[in-house]
């Protein structure tokens, strides 16, 4: 698939002034992305959870610039505070999408920002945020260019939130997203996300994700260097080829309802995510005892229980607690009373799976 086809032709409008305004939620992989090729392309496929209430709402203002566009010319504000300090993410997302989206050097933007989870939680913004600023780039060009499809304006969405974030593109549609391609998977490929296309088991539908926020801090390594180790990683190959076969099996559980199945599958996924990590040179380690506490209690309980609760991790500390809605009252009571203790500030966010962005 190539990506000339998001290079639209000339515009049928003008536009002196206007805005758009998206909300875009965060995701959690269940099978994970971790090294990427150049251009952000993923090294291995992968296929998340949408989430429902942890999402960025974004919103551009736009007026058309006289005079100089040799340079992008934009103002950012988190929660109406300025931040001065994003602007170097936005400057390098731009110059990565402006083949894509000519108008960029015509307009002076401002971008309001904000997130519904707290911005120092712990909990990676740069998904829902470079999903959320995607889109309302894309309402601008949609007001450029009214010819525009529905089908076009997301896949392209998906395609630029990509440039600025690689599992930014699995953001915009739910419940289920497939990023990277795969040959069981109709439609996948390396250029954005697509809805997972298959049936999926009752099992699965509205499951809970409950995050404890077990380190709120910077991690003191960043995503970009963690899937750069991945060049050169000793076992890089046998993690790809485990990645690729298991999108196959969890097409299998996703449709079966194999609950059993699932939690071995999403469980070995995250530690094989931090396996990765500590076998970088250099290696490093992102989870912290407490971390390793919670995934102790989880397993007593579910073995005590027979419960289908289930954990996985993103790169960092933090945990997802996985589970079906019908058992939702005694594993929340198990959340409260067992596991926020070992959170910082008992601070954790329950959330569940939803079904993506929205224009507000």
């Amino acid at each position: 698939m190539n990506s000339t086809r998001f290079k639209l032709g000339k515009y049928t409008n003008t536009l002196t002034s206007g805005s758009a305004s998206w909300s875009s939620p965060s995701n959690i992989a269940l099978v994970k992305y971790w090294g990427k090729k150049e251009h952000q392309i993923p090294e291995n496929p992968s296929i998340s959870f949408t989430l429902d209430a942890c999402k960025t709402i974004t919103e551009i203002k736009f007026e058309k610039r006289e005079g100089d566009q040799s340079t992008f010319s934009f103002e950012v504000f988190l929660d109406d505070m300025p931040k001065p300090d994003f602007h170097p993410k936005i400057e390098t997302f731009f110059n990565r999408i402006e083949a894509y989206l000519p108008f960029l050097k015509e307009f002076h933007f401002t971008i309001h920002t904000q997130n519904t989870f707290p911005h120092s939680s712990g909990i990676a913004s740069s998904a829902s945020g470079m999903s959320a600023l995607a889109l309302c780039l894309m309402s601008i060009e949609k007001q450029l260019h009214p010819a525009l499809s529905d089908s076009d304006f997301i896949q392209k969405a998906s395609f630029l939130a990509r440039l600025g974030s690689g599992s930014a593109c699995r953001s915009l549609e739910g419940d289920l997203v497939v990023w990277g391609a795969h040959p069981e998977i109709e439609g996948s490929n390396d250029l954005f996300g697509v809805k997972y296309p298959y049936k999926v088991h009752d099992n699965f539908k509205n499951y809970q994700d409950t995050i404890l926020l077990v380190d709120k801090g910077e991690k003191q390594v960043s995503s970009t260097i963690g899937h750069n180790l991945m060049h050169g990683h000793p076992f890089a190959k046998q993690r790809f080829d485990q990645a690729v076969g298991n999108i196959s099996k969890i097409k299998n559980i996703l449709e079966s309802g194999d609950l059993e199945a699932f939690i071995a599958l999403v469980e070995s996924e995250a530690l094989t995510l931090h396996a990765m990590m500590m076998t970088s040179m250099p290696y490093f380690i992102l989870m912290k005892p407490n971390t390793l506490e919670i995934i102790n209690k989880i397993w007593s309980f579910r073995q005590e229980t027979g419960l289908p609760i289930s954990f996985t991790l993103d790169a960092g500390a933090n945990v997802h607690v996985l589970y079906p809605e019908k058992n939702a009252d005694q594993i929340l009571e198990f959340i409260k009373s067992q596991l926020v203790a070992y959170c910082q500030n008992g601070h954790y966010i329950c959330d569940k799976i939803g079904f993506g962005a929205k224009q507000s």
